[in-house]
């Protein structure tokens, strides 16, 4: 189970105030439980977005976003854009700039709680559910969960070839930040100082619970 929220309306603006045409997309599964990204929520944020921003939008969902089968219906909406603005948890908006490496893939969301589903299969780290997400900064790789020491601004001094110090088989997340980056013509983002973050949204006060008591009745 994941569980995010919505970021506020103009930090969203102004992530995407130099695109003239987003495509708005909603994901139908997890996000949608914790409404927060589902279909209605898309069109909610686009008719947010259209009283701070001169944006064009056009609005759609799929079921999921982290699978690939369910992302073939976006190619041709995704080709017509500027820049694609995700409902999705930090793993959706990361596979989804992996499917569009040319083009912008932005969270409207933080991501807050990730469960786990105890399957058989091979699964790959992409969001820690830090709860205060930089994908627009980073071309939509994630530093914290992709990185090994989890560097904000810039590489170690230990990668070598594009690979991570401590296994020759895991890139060095910046590495492919840069390449994502140089793709999309943005690497003056490398020159934007991230600042010391604060990790409060994050795990370090131990588990964390989810309490949405504006979902529930109050009970006397």
């Amino acid at each position: 189970m994941i569980v995010a929220e919505r970021k506020p309306i103009q930090e969203i603006a102004d992530s995407v105030r130099k695109y003239e045409k987003l495509l708005i997309v909603g994901c139908g599964t997890c996000v949608t439980v914790s409404l927060s990204g589902g279909e209605n929520e898309a069109f909610t944020v686009a008719n947010l977005l259209s009283l701070v921003s001169d944006a064009k939008f056009d609005v759609t969902y799929v079921e999921r976003q982290c699978e690939p089968e369910f992302l073939e219906k976006l190619d041709e909406a995704v080709s017509k854009a500027d820049a694609v603005l995700s409902l999705a948890c930090g793993v959706g908006v990361q596979f989804m700039a992996e499917r569009y490496p040319d083009k912008p893939v932005l969270p409207a969301l933080n991501t807050t709680f990730m469960g786990v589903n105890r399957d058989v299969g091979y699964l790959t780290e992409m969001c820690q559910g830090c709860g205060n997400c930089i994908l627009e900064k980073t071309g939509g790789v994630c530093p914290v969960a992709r990185c090994s020491k989890s560097h904000f601004n810039g590489p170690c001094g230990g990668s070598q070839n594009g690979k991570c110090e401590i296994s020759n088989e895991t890139d060095c997340a910046w590495q492919l930040i840069y390449e994502r980056l140089k793709r999309l013509d943005q690497l003056d983002r490398l020159c934007e100082i991230i600042p010391p973050r604060d990790w409060r949204t994050s795990r370090d006060g131990g588990p964390r619970k989810v309490d949405r008591r504006d979902l529930r009745p109050e009970v006397e």
